[in-house]
């Protein structure tokens, strides 16, 4: 069986034209399920392949779940013998792949990650209101937590997205569809202060973005990443705080 893992990893290689790190991972998805075989057996020689049985792998990936790997992992390795039995059929190694009945074990939801009000509103008001770029960084915490829009939404924004007369941002979300969000009093009064001082941060001729940088241009999603982390840090232990957890936070307030 493992001289039929070498062929397949080639194959892979050669012909799939998939990655180093790739055909390594099936590669060690599969030398473990030949050792399971090895030891099941009780025998020292070899297992012929074309005498592995849909009984025997998923006595392989049952005994995975007991000793406790994650569902996500176990499916992956059912993946890797699916291709791999695929390849061995398709190549008249075995007349039927074990594989195909087995079902892959079904992943649970993650619950979204999102922050309570009163981190929020102590992140909001923990950000300093003398300076423009505190100024700015307040105008961008409100926007993500009152319209619910996403990263590359606000790094897009423009100076006429902003509507302060009818409370609306007009965004381009994925696939360059256009949404308009109403705006709250708390949200527009925060823009607002930050086009008033928007020309500290000398944009360049013609710069139609409307957040900027120190440096007058538009401010990058990185650099969009880290100031809503600075400012979160002070208030939440949770991990990876980031844009996509105020929207979801968003998301949270809308159904309560």
């Amino acid at each position: 069986m493992r001289r039929s893992v070498e062929d397949f990893i080639k194959y892979l290689l050669s012909e799939k034209h998939y990655s180093i790190h790739t055909a390594q991972a099936y590669r060690t998805d599969l030398e473990q399920f030949v050792e399971f075989l090895t030891q099941s057996s009780g025998k020292s020689g070899p297992h012929p392949v074309e005498e592995s049985t849909k009984e025997e792998i998923r006595s392989f990936l049952g005994g995975l779940v007991r000793y406790g790997m994650s569902k996500r992992s176990v499916a992956r390795k059912l993946a890797s013998l699916r291709a791999f039995f695929g390849y061995l059929t398709r190549t008249g190694v075995v007349e039927k792949n074990p594989t195909v009945s087995l079902v892959s074990p079904k992943m649970g939801k993650h619950l979204p990650r999102f922050l309570r009000e009163e981190e929020i509103l102590k992140g909001l008001e923990s950000v300093a209101q003398d300076s423009a770029t505190g100024i700015r960084d307040r105008a961008i915490l409100e926007l993500f937590y009152g319209t619910g829009m996403r990263l590359s939404e606000l790094v897009g924004l423009n100076l006429g997205d902003l509507n302060l007369t009818t409370g609306t941002v007009r965004v381009y979300g994925k696939g360059g569809k256009e949404r308009v969000l109403p705006i709250g009093k708390k949200v527009g009064k925060a823009v607002e202060g930050y086009f008033s001082r928007r020309g500290e941060f000398c944009p360049k001729d013609g710069n139609r973005a409307l957040f900027l940088n120190r440096w007058g241009e538009r401010m990058s999603p990185r650099g969009v990443q880290l100031l809503v982390r600075r400012w979160l840090r002070g208030v939440s232990e949770k991990e990876k705080l980031s844009p996509h957890m105020l929207r979801h936070t968003f998301k949270i307030k809308q159904l309560m």
